[in-house]
Order: structure tokens, then sequence, then C-alpha cells
């Protein structure tokens, strides 16, 4: 594959991410607020705490600290998981009257599904870019880097790559202890079931 279009499918991997994973959820939250459906407020917490490994990883990658490529193929992964693992939310949502707003949310879950798996098995060949020493100098995994530093641009232009990588470490961590907790004491006590996640 030519680099043109390595760095064309990347961006619009990048793009789909802010619709699918930013402004759709956002939207669905603000909706779902105004609805007597804690299921779906419910799901939609949960999804907004697994995909922050997501912007994590932006952070990560503004620094060329090769974790954030690690961080970017797992939050793909995680988030496609969180929204199908709950039993009580699926049959819940499944038992919602039909309405626009459970249409929306079921079509939105398909979406990120479909997003997540095909952008985590796309970038299976870039994970090699998280053991390099520095992937900034390689050409391919360079193209990953382009729109965190637009990013950086845009929304931190006075902040150093240094800070910003410090503050993706610094959630990077607490973002493990939180997944450590609940794989150590909630998944054992609670199972497959949401309530109170």
């Amino acid at each position: 594959m030519g680099e043109a279009l390595t760095k064309a499918l990347i961006w619009t991997n990048y793009k789909l991410f802010v619709v699918i994973c930013l402004i759709l959820p956002l939207i669905l939250s603000f909706w779902s607020i105004r609805t007597p459906y804690p299921s779906i407020q419910r799901l939609l917490g949960i999804y907004w705490r697994v995909s922050s490994l997501l912007p994590i990883a932006i952070y990560l990658l503004i620094p060329v600290w090769e974790v954030g490529y690690l961080a970017w193929f797992a939050g793909h992964i995680l988030v496609v998981i969180s929204l199908w693992f709950w039993v009580d939310i699926n049959d819940e949502i499944r038992d919602l009257p039909k309405s626009r707003l459970r249409l929306a949310i079921t079509s939105w879950r398909w979406a990120v599904t479909f997003y997540g798996v095909a952008s985590a098995i796309s970038f299976i060949p870039f994970l090699r870019c998280g053991l390099l020493e520095d992937a900034r100098g390689d050409n391919m995994c360079r193209l990953w880097l382009e729109a965190p530093w637009h990013y950086k641009a845009w929304f931190h232009p006075n902040a150093t790559p240094g800070l910003l990588g410090f503050l993706g470490m610094m959630g990077l961590i607490i973002y493990l202890i939180s997944f450590a907790y609940f794989l150590t004491f909630r998944l054992v006590k609670q199972g497959r079931i949401a309530l109170d996640q």
C-alpha cells in the first residue's frame, strides 16, 4: 500500500473517531438525560469511562511516546467490549419500547462496533511502532502522529509536547489503576451486571 493511500486512510480513521466516538455519543448523552431510560444512561456512562483511553492515547502520541500506539489499539478493543459486555443493559435496551432514541442507541452501538473492530484490525501492522525506540524516524509510524500534532497546534499551541505527554501518562496511570480495580473487585463481585457501574 502506498504512503499516500495509507495517510488518507489514517486521517479517515481519525475523522471517524471524532464523529462516531465523540460527537455522536455526546449527542446521545444529552438526549438520554431527558428520558426515563437509566439503562441507556448507564451504558453511555460506562462508554465514556472506557473510551477515555483514546484521548489519553492522543496525548501520549503528541510527544511520540510509543505507549500511545498501544493505548490507541487497546482503546478500540475495550470500547467495543464495553458496549456489549453487560447482560442487564443489553436486556433492558432490547425490552425498551420502540422509539427514536432506542433506534439511535442501537445504530450507534453497531457503528462503534464496526469502526472499533475495523480500526483495531487495520492498526495491527502499526503495533510495531509501539516497540520502536524512535517511532518518529519511521515514515509509516510518523503518519499516525500527524493528527495528534494538528490537535496540539489547534488546542494547545503554547504547551510543550512533554507537558501534554505527562498529562497523558497521568491519565494512563489513573486509567490502569481503575481498570485493575474493576477486574480485581467489581468484575469478580458483579460479573456481567452493570448495576451501579
